[in-house]
């Protein structure tokens, strides 16, 4: 059995489309969706209603803990489901998506599997839209040399989760890399599916780009706080690896465009980080209110009967 988990937060829309583009592969495939709303103030939990049947939909909250990682680990605990697809709100997925997405999980024996994603653009893109387009999902580059694959397009066994632990809710960035290479560690097989394709629309505005690289950057700082074996001392931020080259193939004016916006927003990941640092130091982290805090590392899955 099969199980999609959906976190959302205050994005009635995003789970909207998500919803309408998985529904129907759900039933061809005897799949359920699990949608854990992350204790959202808008019509989300209502949206999230409207396709709920209690059966191949699922509606869950996850109310304590502020953190995208805590609603997966809702999710998974939600279920007893063999496998365990995760899927943000927002993403849309074409036909036959997980039919594909299985048979190359089970031919490949793979434990954890990442699948390929597109960022689509809206008609007449922003700049921000266009860098973000450009600068894409390499999926495969993050297995190869971080091993690990973002949780929106990650398919894992259970059997994982019951091993090394669920997601670590503290972070606020980096769960996803901080518990494939807990995976990694363990030593199992881990996939890269760079044929089954799964579609993000970009970020449009540069307000959205710099939220997000402040989160990163916060997460990069935590991820030293919690595992400093593994990702170095805290208070000396990793090597940036967010400027990436321009395509030469591009525009004269596009490539200058984003060399700028490509080094600004690596000094926006490096305010996040020592913004965290700073919080630290004074014996907390920069969450806001109601966040997961400095509580005990990744939550454990009891094994089922």
């Amino acid at each position: 059995m099969v199980s999609i988990i959906v976190p959302v937060y205050n994005d009635p829309e995003g789970v909207r489309a998500t919803l309408e583009s998985l529904r129907p592969q759900l039933a061809a495939t005897d799949a359920t969706a699990v949608v854990v709303d992350n204790g959202s103030t808008d019509r989300t939990p209502a949206t999230i209603d409207s396709y709920a049947d209690g059966e191949s939909i699922r509606h869950r909250t996850e109310a304590e803990i502020q953190s995208s990682y805590a609603a997966r680990n809702t999710g998974v605990r939600a279920t007893d489901s063999d496998i365990l697809a995760f899927v943000d709100a927002d993403m849309t997925v074409p036909e036959n998506w997980l039919e594909s997405a299985l048979a190359e999980f089970r031919s490949t024996g793979a434990d954890y599997m990442g699948c390929s994603v597109d960022l689509t653009l809206p008609e007449n893109p922003t700049l921000a839209a266009r860098y973000d387009h450009h600068t894409g999902f390499p999926i495969g580059q993050y297995l190869e040399h971080q091993q690990f694959v973002p949780t929106c397009c990650l398919f894992v066994r259970r059997e994982v989760f019951e091993d090394v632990g669920l997601f670590d809710h503290r972070l606020v960035s980096g769960g996803d890399k901080e518990f494939g290479n807990r995976v990694h560690e363990a030593g199992y097989e881990m996939h890269a599916a760079a044929d089954v394709t799964m579609f993000h629309p970009t970020r449009n505005s540069l307000r959205a780009l710099i939220s997000k690289d402040r989160r990163v950057g916060r997460g990069l700082c935590q991820l030293q706080r919690y595992y400093p074996a593994r990702y170095g001392t805290p208070g000396v931020p990793p090597r940036p690896s967010g400027i990436k080259s321009p395509d030469p193939a591009l525009p004269l004016r596009d490539r200058l465009a984003f060399s700028a916006l490509s080094h600004t927003l690596t000094g926006v990941r490096g305010l996040g980080y020592y913004h965290e640092y700073l919080a630290s130091l004074r014996g907390g982290d920069a969450r806001d209110k109601g966040g997961a805090g400095d509580s005990a590392g990744p939550p454990e899955l009891e094994p089922r009967p």
